[in-house]
């Protein structure tokens, strides 16, 4: 989900701007000024945007004690250490002060929406600044690989927390119930690992990439232990998360003012039971398209497709009683039908002669899993989960499935006859000792004839079995 952060990355003297594919959203850039804080510094691609990996931090100052005393001063539940790596996101983050004015802004309609889902969830209100780092407050955040939404959900991750994606919605991009999936992953995770920086570690690198490094790390199980087995973006992520959590609270010591938040602090709330543009209601009601579309990010095609038996959610700006006949009216009296919906399954982007992908892929002598990820544009923990894996190791000749949606491949007889020995594909659930049964063979000549020496199996494997 990992998984996979909007506030974009500063090199010395340089300004990159990234843009997420198909989204005019995630256009922002940072200016570094100090060269020393990143120093060694290396871009690297996650499930969500691009974060500076400050590999060489620049040396604490005079003014460190003052960092820390702040920190310790907002600290509640969950542990916000003061080191050299959160200075430089601090200092990061402090350089764009336009940028961070404009959060500031939008954290007036955004932080109550979270403050109540982690407050219904039982985890800490501090970790609503995790999706600053993560969307930069933008619902319609779209990652290098699919990450979408205010908490950059991965499409597998989004459906596995109650997150539909069809034609019509992508409730990856609602406010509302993207942080109550965002909520109910970060609590499973803190009851796995048991400290709130890696549960935070995790969100960013997949919870099999905290528990490889809690192991390398020799079972310790805080995150500046661990700091150093993780992906070179999660040993930024934290940082990230903790500077973070310094700029909102001490913005007005550094001369940040908020700008206007632009959308609707009071709202009301209507079920729709019908397909309904938003045009149509924007016209009735005489409100702003735009508006009502940012209140309203999860509908794909700015258009309601409720039904009587599944009603849905529509937020609009509060309205005087002279206004409810018109609302009631264009609820109950429009006549707009909707077109018939196709579901979508990933199609994160819509590029020309997308259906011709392969769904499968073959892996190759040299190939890894990430490799594989990166030329599908698919994230590795979605290719270990719909291929039922449990490492990190490509296994050449294996058939993997590349798309989520892919139907299963013809099924082809399992056993290709040769001279001397027969190749058979490896299902779920088969054993070394369940296929030499099968095949009245021997367990260690299959082993020794497909150099096999912890007589791992991995489905989709092709194996050789000797005849006879």
């Amino acid at each position: 989900m990992k998984k996979t952060l909007t506030l974009i990355i500063c090199l010395v003297s340089l300004q990159i701007i990234k843009a997420a594919p198909n989204s005019s959203t995630l256009l922002a850039s940072f200016t570094l000024q100090n060269s020393k804080l990143l120093t060694n510094t290396q871009q690297t691609n996650a499930d969500t945007t691009i974060l500076p990996v400050v590999d060489a931090p620049a040396p604490l100052s005079y003014q460190s004690g003052m960092y820390k005393r702040r920190l310790d001063s907002i600290k509640k539940d969950i542990q916000l250490d003061y080191n050299e790596y959160v200075q430089s996101y601090i200092e990061i983050y402090m350089r764009n002060r336009e940028e961070m004015a404009k959060v500031l802004g939008l954290t007036k309609y955004y932080f109550p929406i979270y403050e109540k889902a982690f407050h219904d969830a039982g985890i800490p209100d501090e970790i609503k600044y995790l999706s600053i780092v993560e969307s930069k407050l933008d619902p319609y955040a779209v990652s290098r690989v699919g990450a979408t939404g205010l908490w950059q959900f991965m499409f597998t991750t989004g459906k596995l927390y109650g997150m539909n994606v069809d034609d019509y919605v992508d409730e990856r991009r609602d406010p509302i119930q993207a942080s109550y999936a965002a909520a109910a992953y970060l609590k499973d995770a803190y009851q796995e690992f048991g400290d709130w920086l890696v549960a935070i570690a995790s969100y960013n690198c997949g919870k099999s990439n905290v528990e490889r490094a809690i192991e390398k790390a020799g079972g310790a199980t805080d995150f500046w232990s661990i700091r150093q087995y993780l992906p070179k973006e999660t040993r930024g992520y934290v940082p990230a998360f903790i500077a973070v959590a310094y700029v909102m609270n001490y913005y007005g010591q550094h001369n940040i003012t908020p700008m206007a938040c632009n959308i609707s602090l009071k709202t009301d709330t209507v079920l729709v039971n019908k397909y309904l543009p938003l045009s149509m209601v924007a016209q009735s009601l005489n409100l702003d398209l735009h508006e009502l579309a940012i209140l309203n990010p999860s509908y794909k095609r700015q258009a309601i497709n409720g039904t009587a038996a599944k009603p849905r959610r529509m937020i609009i700006p509060q309205i005087d009683k002279a206004q409810y006949a018109a609302l009631y009216d264009v609820l109950n009296n429009s006549t707009t039908t909707s077109p018939v919906a196709q579901p979508v399954y990933a199609a994160y982007h819509a590029e020309p002669k997308a259906d011709r992908l392969p769904s499968y892929h073959k892996v190759k002598r040299g190939e890894s899993l990430g490799d594989i990820a990166d030329n599908f544009g698919i994230e590795v923990q979605d290719l270990k989960a719909w291929n039922h894996l449990h490492s990190n190791k490509a296994v050449v000749g294996q058939t993997l499935k590349v798309k989520e949606s892919a139907d299963e491949p013809e099924q082809k007889p399992e056993k290709v006859t040769h001279s001397n020995y027969v190749t058979y594909k490896v299902k779920t659930g088969d054993t070394l000792s369940g296929i030499a049964s099968k095949f009245d063979a021997n367990v260690d000549k299959i082993r020794e004839l497909n150099g096999l020496k912890k007589g791992r199996l991995q489905p989709g494997m092709m194996i050789k079995i000797n005849k006879g």
